[in-house]
This record gives structure tokens, sequence and C-alpha cells, in this order.
């Protein structure tokens, strides 16, 4: 296996296109992680670490900004706007029929179409999470008070980023080799782990030896069962009927329809962490606007989002319940049975129709279950952990290690792709 490694490394240095779409993907990473060493104005740097330190939630949602949120950067929204438009996008072909006829029955048109929507959306969300950051962060002392033109000279310049870094995103995909929003978001979780090595081993004590240890036996675990997981799939045997042509009869080909176990990826997560950041962001800037009842608000639900139990029960059960949800959204049962009708093809021993499609909507459930209930898992270990042990210096947590073993998996797959296509 490694001399395989070696001599596919060799042919993907040796040609040309390869190595130029590699130098690409780096120059563009490169280029992210410069923008995300520059700060905003105002920053106070030793308030901005306490106020990471005492909430995991944001710890979390730095992981979906590429790392910039930390820093409080240019970039400090990362690709989350370019994300929630395209979720809401996906949303909207359930809701309004012409976004779904454009998606599905358009073709490429269609879905380019789609793409330039989801890029439009992005901007208003990015001035919303931009004013709501800035009055969340001013009313924690992490920035300090703006006048007018600084408010919105900061806001421009925090939309801005995150606008350029889609850009930048789409230009890695086409250009370079595999996704370019999950690679800068790969980028970023990676550029944090030398720093949090090094708090870790700082800050260790020979009392906490045992429970370190007991993490790094974890985090092999779950590196294992999350490549384990992100390739396990509930094959459905599909047959198609024979074809008669004249006097001969052929017979027809078999093959399956392959039902992921993760089927959303991390898109609950996403949505799990969208909905825990509304409220706080609204209290904030009511607070901000000095509305009556938002400050004591504000408080509590800081409070409830720093306490590791309480938070992690109801990130827990929001991850399920949107694992579910888009799977619905995502997958449609009818769709599939109607496709295979038009096709000619069938489920050995199920009628087509109506009771394809039942069969399939069940085992979508079945196999939904258990992809939903080891992501939620995968999302609140840190959060357990943290509140078994007390060591809050994770250098990965669950989350970001599901994003960094597929977007490793998904680039492996693409360059061997890239590699096999020259070969033959």
């Amino acid at each position: 296996m490694l001399g395989q490694f070696f001599h596919k490394a060799k042919l993907a240095l040796a040609d040309r296109e390869i190595r130029g779409r590699v130098l690409f993907v780096i120059g563009a990473l490169a280029l992210f992680r410069l923008l995300a060493a520059i700060p905003v104005p105002g920053v106070d740097k030793v308030a901005l670490a306490n106020f990471f330190a005492n909430n995991q939630f944001f710890g979390l949602l730095n992981i979906f900004s590429g790392g910039g949120l930390s820093s409080l950067s240019i970039v400090m929204l990362g690709v989350g706007p370019y994300i929630t438009s395209s979720i809401i996008m996906q949303l909207a072909t359930i809701i309004f029929p012409a976004v779904k006829d454009a998606y599905f029955e358009e073709g490429e048109t269609g879905r380019a179409k789609f793409i330039q929507w989801s890029r439009l959306l992005t901007i208003p969300l990015a001035i919303l999470q931009s004013i709501g950051f800035l009055f969340l962060l001013e009313s924690q002392g992490v920035v300090s008070s703006l006048s007018a033109v600084s408010f919105v000279a900061n806001i421009a310049v925090i939309a801005a980023g995150s606008l350029f870094l889609m850009w930048l995103g789409e230009l890695v995909t086409e250009f370079g080799i595999g996704n370019g929003v999950s690679l800068i978001i790969f980028a970023g979780i990676m550029a944090r782990v030398p720093t949090g090595l090094g708090q870790t081993l700082f800050a260790a004590n020979a009392a906490q030896i045992p429970a370190y240890l007991a993490f790094l036996a974890l985090a092999f675990a779950m590196t294992y069962a999350v490549v384990v997981v992100s390739d396990a799939e509930r094959s459905i045997p599909i047959a198609y009927a024979r074809a008669v042509r004249g006097a001969a009869m052929s017979q027809g080909a078999a093959t399956y329809l392959p039902i992921r176990l993760l089927q959303a990826g991390v898109i609950p997560i996403i949505f799990a962490l969208s909905l825990l950041l509304v409220p706080q962001m609204a209290l904030s800037v009511l607070a901000g606007l000095h509305v009556g009842f938002a400050q004591g608000a504000s408080l509590w639900y800081s409070a409830f989002l720093s306490d590791p139990w309480r938070y992690g029960s109801a990130y827990f059960a929001l991850v399920v319940l949107f694992t579910y949800f888009y799977t619905a959204v995502t997958f449609e049962p009818s769709r599939v049975a109607e496709n295979l009708q038009k096709s000619g093809a069938f489920v050995p021993g199920v009628r087509p129709g109506r009771e394809t499609e039942a069969y399939i909507g069940a085992v979508v459930n079945r196999v939904t279950l258990p992809g939903a209930v080891f992501l939620g898992l995968l999302a609140v270990a840190p959060s357990v952990v943290q509140g078994l042990t007390g060591v809050t210096t994770l250098v990965l947590g669950g989350t970001a290690l599901l994003i960094v073993v597929q977007v490793v998996l998904d680039l492996v797959q693409k360059l061997d792709a890239q590699i096999s296509l020259r070969e033959y």
C-alpha cells in the first residue's frame, strides 16, 4: 500500500495539470490564512481569549468560520453566511415550487441559477451576522465602543471578507482539486492544531495525565469510527426488466441504490448551531439598543451556552432532529421510485410505484437513526469530555474531526480520480 501511495504521488507531481491544481489550492489557502491573521480594529486580545475559553459554543462556531472568529480577523465570518444561504435555498426547494423546478428540472442551467441565488442571499446574511457579532462582542468588552462611522466600516470590512472567501472557495472548486468551501474550513481547523497542542502540553500536570491518555485513546477511536461511518451505506438491490429485441431476449442488468448512513453530512450540525446562535445574536442586538428585558435574558442565555451539560443536551437533540429533517428534505423516496419506474428498474420483490416508495422510505428512516445518533454523539463529545475531566484545551472536537476526515477522504478520492484518468 505504501508503494502504491508513492507511485500515485509521483504521478501527481509529474503531471503538469495536476501539479498546477495542487499549487493553486495551496496558494489560495495560504492567502486565506494571511487574511485570517489581520484583526479588525479595537480588539482586546485578553478579553477575546477569555470569551472563547469560557464558551464552547462559540468555539464550535469558530470551526465554520475557518478559524477567523477566534482572532476577530477581517474574515471572521468565514464561509458561514454562504453555507447558511445554501441551506436556505435547499429548504426553499420544498416551500417554493419555482425554486424546486429550477433546481431539479432545468439541469445545469437551473443549478447555475440556484448557485447565483445563493450568492446573492449571502450578501444580506453576511451584513446581518456582522451587525449581530459586533453588538455581541461589544457587550462582552471584547471590542471597544465604536463610533457610528467605525461601526459601519467594520460591518463593511467583515461582510466583504466573507464574500471574498465565498469567491475564493468557488475558484478553488473550479481550478483546484476538491470542494473549495470545505477546504477553507479544513485549513482553519488544521491551523489551530499546533496552538491547541501547545496549550494542552503547557497546561498538563501529573494529575491530568490519565485524562489526557484517555482523551488520546478516544480521539483514535473517534477517528476510526468517522472513517468507517463516512463510507458506510445500505445497498438496496435494483434490477432492470429484460429487453426484447426481435426474437432475442437480453437479461436485464442488476445494480443497487446506495443509502448513506450519514446522508446529511455535517449540515444538521450547522442547522443546530445556527438555531442556537439566533437567540444570542437577537438578544445582543436588543441589549445594545437598551431594551429592558434583553440584558437579563442575554446573561441567562450566555450562562446556558457555557454550561456543558445543558447546552450539550440541547445540542444533541437538535442535531438528531435536524438529521431527520434534512434527510427528508434532500432525499425524496417518491422521486426515486418515480425515476426507477421510468427507467424500467425495480426493487426485487417489491411492486413499482407506491410500494417501492414506501419501502425506500422505510429503509431511509431505519438507516437515518444510527447516523443521527452517531452525529449527535460526535457533536457533543467535547462537552462530555469537558464536563467529566474539566479539560478545556481540546485540540479537535468531534465536529472538527468529522469535517477533517470527510474533506481528506473527498480530496484523496478526487485526486485519485485525476491520476487514474491520466493513467488511462
